[in-house]
């Protein structure tokens, strides 16, 4: 052994930086799916205001259904992070199942890696067409809100969910093995 210290979980030194990565993207994982949870409580306020005013006869709220649109889009965009970080989008595992566990990890890392490129890239066009509605100030019908606005909640989700799986890809590279753990001095 080369005299390195290890942590409280058999880490050596250079898992510090890897653990202050993780614990960034968890917080800022958790703050994201915060915004977006306080945008779907407005946007849930706002349509039950509007329903209400129209149903006492008052009128509903001008460009509710923009308000609704806008919102939910901006809401999913920043609800992607957390999912990815948790692994909670949709996996069809019936054949992988019957693999190893070994096989399965790394089925699980090739699909992070693929998760993390695909993240890249749809940022990349999203960040395109930011600056195109950005140049072109298109804005929306009725309350006149520009829609650039989502494009760039919606590249901050898409980055973060990036950094997301690249952070998820290497704790699970650096990540000690059952067996090694037991294995570690303490």
């Amino acid at each position: 052994m080369s005299g390195a210290t290890r942590d409280h979980n058999g880490r050596g030194n250079r898992a510090a930086p890897i653990h202050f990565l993780g614990q960034f993207v968890d917080r800022a994982c958790i703050a994201s799916a915060t915004v977006a949870g306080a945008v779907m409580l407005a946007v849930a306020v706002t349509v039950t205001l509007s329903v209400t005013m129209r149903y006492i006869g008052i009128g509903g709220i001008r460009g509710d259904f923009e308000i609704v649109e806008m919102g939910c889009g901006i809401a999913a965009f920043l609800f992607l992070p957390l999912c990815q970080r948790k692994g909670n989008h949709v996996m069809v595992d019936i054949f992988s199942m019957a693999f190893p566990q070994r096989t399965r990890t790394i089925l699980d890392q090739l699909w992070e890696i693929l998760f993390c490129c695909g993240w890249v890239i749809i940022s990349w066009r999203v960040a395109y067409g930011l600056i195109d509605m950005f140049d072109y100030n298109d804005r929306s019908m009725l309350l006149r809100m520009p829609t650039w606005i989502i494009y760039g909640f919606a590249l901050f989700g898409l980055g973060l969910s990036a950094l997301t799986a690249l952070s998820n890809v290497i704790e699970q590279f650096v990540r000690p093995t059952t067996s090694s753990q037991t294995d570690a001095p303490q």
